[in-house]
């Protein structure tokens, strides 16, 4: 009587798991498949196989399932200690085994042989496990001094090996290498950096590291003429400092109830309410942060002329770790009738 064996080797996957490749058998005698499993994110139960078809025109009388020289199943007695190998079907057309939660023990090759009439048959599988690429240990948030060197670190696993790039997100440079050197860091590199694994079984797996500089940023140093303002009108004196991390400020100035000083972010104000002859004079801007200090002085002098602004910039100190610091003075007036 002739009739078709079916030799099945079934995967009940985890959540992580779906089939990559697959390679179905012709019926022979000895036939070997690799079969690739992955990480996904699917909750299906997957009948992965082989469709490995053996004809045979004679009754099987012994069958059994192999994993390396490891025993699984001989007909329906089991050998395997672990209680993920079951068996699913064991009969004259189908010798089906299930692994369930694959491991990446589990890769490697799977033999199903059967006997019929004293003549042996052998159909091979090879299974093998995919990981995805995945980050697992990565450099923290890190704060430097400009001029410091950097070193980031960013390790992966996944089979098979991934490889790890480093994208800065600003200027979109890549390094390949878990590691990441920035020798005498700049102002310039503060930012923050990306690592990206791969491995092509999933989608990248990717995170950030922000690396702040702490630094001056002094503007281009520049004067504009001054003028000055009105006896009797508003006036404003500016002082600007762009720094990391954000400067302080201080003007040294008499109590004095027309007098108001306005901080904000990055700039301080010296408003005068209402102009007298005892405000003209210089005055003078201190800028700090941690890393250093600078200031910035102007004349607030008087002239009859309507004035619409003023503003100066002090360079900053020549040692490291210094704020540039602009001043700036402006005038409120009415228009003449």
């Amino acid at each position: 009587v002739g009739f078709t064996n079916i030799f099945n080797l079934h995967f009940n996957l985890p959540a992580r798991y779906v089939i990559k490749q697959l390679s179905a058998l012709t019926p022979s005698a000895s036939a070997s498949s690799k079969l690739e499993l992955a990480n996904g994110a699917a909750h299906l139960f997957f009948l992965v196989l082989s469709s490995h078809r053996c004809r045979i025109d004679e009754e099987v009388t012994h069958k059994a399932w192999l994993n390396r020289s490891n025993i699984l199943f001989t007909g329906t007695d089991k050998w395997s200690l672990d209680k993920r190998v079951t068996l699913v079907n064991s009969n004259n057309s189908d010798f089906s085994i299930h692994i369930s939660k694959v491991q990446v023990t589990d890769e490697g090759p799977y033999t199903c042989t059967f006997q019929a009439y004293n003549k042996p048959r052998i159909t091979h599988v090879y299974l093998i496990v995919q990981v995805p690429a995945r980050i697992v240990n990565i450099s923290k948030d890190v704060s430097v001094n400009e001029g410091e060197n950097v070193n980031l670190f960013c390790l992966a696993v996944g089979r098979p090996e991934p490889t790890v790039t480093w994208k800065d997100q600003k200027y979109g440079l890549v390094s390949d290498g878990e590691f990441l050197d920035i020798t005498e860091i700049k102002r310039q590199q503060g930012e923050d950096y990306e690592c990206i694994t791969n491995n092509g079984v999933a989608p990248p797996d990717k995170r950030k590291v922000k690396v702040t500089v702490n630094c001056e940023y002094p503007s281009a140093p520049h004067t504009i003429p001054q003028t000055s303002p009105v006896l009797g009108k508003t006036a404003i004196l500016r002082c600007e400092a762009m720094a990391v991390p954000t400067a302080s400020f201080e003007w040294p100035v008499e109590n004095d109830n027309t007098l108001r000083i306005k901080n904000e972010k990055t700039r301080s104000l010296l408003l005068f309410t209402n102009v007298t002859d005892k405000h003209f004079g210089n005055y003078t801007c201190f800028a700090s942060n941690r890393l250093g200090a600078s200031n910035a002085s102007m004349l607030l002098f008087r002239k009859l002329s309507h004035t619409h602004g003023v503003r100066m910039c002090a360079l900053p100190f020549p040692r490291s770790g210094t704020v540039c610091v602009r001043a700036c003075s402006r005038a409120h007036t009415q228009p003449r009738a």
